[in-house]
């Protein structure tokens, strides 16, 4: 069923929501106070309703929302979108304090409207088939997880690396270990910038004695987006950033053999998956499940990782 979806942001990311809405034939509205990109979007989307006023825009009442502003903005606009029983996507993160993601959570539930969090690495059919390949014990019991995601920039002076990369790690570790850490220890470091950290690392502690890490940085020489999976029965390695962005299945262990350690390894493994754009089918989803039940992504996923995020900003600043 088609939805009329206003998008409230229509910087960098904004245009994307906007672009992939327009191709799935749900935009309806674009939102967004600088009046020469309203006015520049308004050419490229004829087709859709321009706003410079954010609040005349949610007056509109349109069918959802994706909101892709500044982070600052997404509590009062969230705020104002489920008071009135509509639902909405917000960017990641969803909000900057927990205390008003948990805010948001709990509106929606009064209200009876869907949040969901821009959490777009959810929808990426590698992470998905990861996460089938893992549920299926085909690496056995899971040991670990590490993370990185490393790039010259995009450097911000208003939030440091941790809370603008490691949101979407955070995500996928919980998505795949299919439960939030029971601990975490951090520490960051500043360059360039007195108040603001340019990488951290993070360890973290899940159910089952799984364990993981994250490391993020805006000042490394090549981009990275790697994860990596170690199990008792073989190991799995992705790189987002690689042009193939294949999915390789190391079938390798270490058994014990007369209180040994032994090293076993037998061919390895590419495995397939259907390479679809993750925004599309973010958005697909929500355009389905925005009067329904969203399940995957949904705001107390988004709470989770705010809480994680404030946590890490806490022990890297004391």
């Amino acid at each position: 069923m088609s939805k009329r979806i206003c998008v409230i942001g229509g910087g960098r990311w904004g245009q994307n929501h906007i672009k992939t809405l327009s191709q799935l034939g749900c935009l309806a509205a674009i939102a967004d106070e600088n009046e020469r990109r309203i006015q520049e979007l308004a050419a490229l989307y004829p087709q859709a309703q321009v706003f410079t006023s954010c609040d005349a825009a949610i007056n509109a009442a349109f069918d959802a929302y994706v909101v892709a502003t500044p982070a600052e903005t997404h509590y009062e606009i969230g705020k104002k979108i489920l008071s009135k029983g509509i639902s909405v996507l917000i960017e990641k993160p969803m909000t900057l304090l927990a205390e008003r993601s948990r805010e948001l959570v709990e509106l929606a539930r009064q209200h009876g409207a869907q949040l969901m969090v821009g959490h777009v690495l959810l929808f990426h059919p590698a992470i998905r088939k990861i996460k089938e390949i893992v549920d299926r014990g085909k690496i056995g019991q899971l040991y670990y997880i590490y993370s990185t995601r490393l790039n010259l920039g995009t450097v911000r002076t208003e939030e440091n690396v941790f809370w603008s990369f490691a949101p979407h790690d955070i995500s996928v570790l919980d998505y795949i270990i299919g439960a939030q850490p029971l601990k975490m220890r951090a520490k960051g470091a500043k360059f360039l910038q007195d108040r603001i950290f340019d990488v951290t690392m993070t360890q973290f502690e899940y159910p089952n004695n799984v364990h993981a890490h994250i490391h993020v940085s805006w000042l490394h020489p090549f981009k990275e987006q790697r994860l990596v999976l170690v199990g008792s029965q073989g190991m799995i390695a992705f790189d987002d950033s690689s042009a193939e962005k294949e999915i390789h299945f190391y079938n390798k262990r270490i058994d014990f053999v007369e209180g040994q350690p032994v090293k076993v390894e037998k061919p390895d493994e590419i495995i397939s998956y259907d390479k679809k754009a993750p925004l599309a089918e973010e958005l697909s989803y929500f355009i389905q499940h925005c009067n329904d039940k969203i399940e995957i992504a949904d705001g107390q996923s988004g709470y989770e990782v705010v809480k994680v995020l404030e946590t890490v900003q806490k022990m890297i600043t004391e």
